[in-house]
């Protein structure tokens, strides 16, 4: 079952997103409209899509969070992959937008007035887009969220966004306005790259990809050293939402009583659990003569 720190952690990583994203789209649509910037534009849809992205992810977060039932047994956490595959569409159809737009603004360049205030904006972006990034990595190292780190590579890509802002606009300040609609068009390159990244990821646990080798070695590790325990082989394991799921075969002496085998299996648990915090572990105990026999 999922712990308390969990549930918070992640509940107010969603909702810090939404508001950074607020904040941003308000501070931006202001400038927008003062300046008339492209990349400005380019930087308020990203802004936009961040707010429906974050929202989606809120209320994705708050199903995939709810217990398993009897029509949804291994609970709701693939909402969270879901959420993240939306984003990715979002991401998609708004970065060809801005493309052309950029292909507009390149073509036909216009110098922007009161870029100062767009400089402004973008640095205050980067900072208060830092900072959500640094709470995100944090709540991710301790959740492994999937929602909450296609979240965060979102608005990781949104640093590179506002950071080529910022370059835009010092530039057409001193009268290279093309480089505007260039600055446009790199970004939208980007973020597209972002949803292929956000995309892929979310696919891959839809469909039931591996845990990371490294999860896969520990795991091994663990069993391997288990008193009592001879080996282990099939070996599976997947990931949904903050849910793990691993099952595997741990070999064991023939001789062993039913009850020494149970808690040979329980001393296995209870060190995956240790290690691996909201797992589910499923183990099917072998006698090692059947092991060997049918290995031959």
């Amino acid at each position: 079952m999922i712990n308390s720190e969990h549930e918070k952690l992640v509940k107010r990583a969603s909702y810090a997103s939404v508001a950074t994203a607020m904040i941003l789209l308000c501070s931006k649509l202001f400038v927008w409209f003062a300046t008339g910037s492209s990349s400005i534009l380019a930087s308020l849809t990203d802004s936009f899509l961040d707010i429906g992205a974050s929202i989606i992810n809120l209320f994705a977060i708050k199903y995939a969070l709810e217990p398993a039932d009897e029509a949804h047994r291994f609970g709701h956490g693939k909402a969270e992959s879901l959420a993240g595959l939306v984003q990715a569409a979002f991401i998609v159809g708004s970065s060809i937008l801005l493309m052309l737009h950029g292909v507009s603004a390149l073509l036909d360049p216009q110098p922007i007035v009161r870029s100062e205030l767009g400089i402004a904006v973008s640095i205050f972006a980067l900072l208060i887009t830092f900072i959500l990034i640094r709470y995100q990595t944090y709540v991710v190292a301790k959740t492994n969220s999937v929602a909450i780190r296609a979240d965060s590579l979102h608005y990781k890509s949104d640093l590179w966004l506002n950071a080529a802002v910022l370059i835009a606009l010092s530039l057409s300040a001193y009268g290279f306005y093309w480089v505007d609609g260039l600055a446009t068009i790199l970004i939208s390159c980007y973020i597209l790259y972002s949803a292929y990244e956000i995309g892929m990821e979310s696919i891959q646990t839809l469909l039931d990809h591996e845990l990371p080798a490294d999860d896969i070695a520990k795991i091994t590790t663990i069993v391997a050293n288990t008193e009592n325990v001879l080996g282990l082989h099939e070996l599976r394991t997947r990931q949904s939402g903050y849910m793990r799921f691993i099952q595997l075969h741990i070999e064991l002496d023939d001789h062993l009583t039913l009850f020494q085998s149970h808690a040979i299996a329980d001393n296995v648990e209870t060190n995956l659990l240790r290690e691996f915090a909201n797992t589910e572990v499923l183990i099917h105990q072998d006698p090692i003569s059947i092991v060997k026999t049918k290995n031959d």
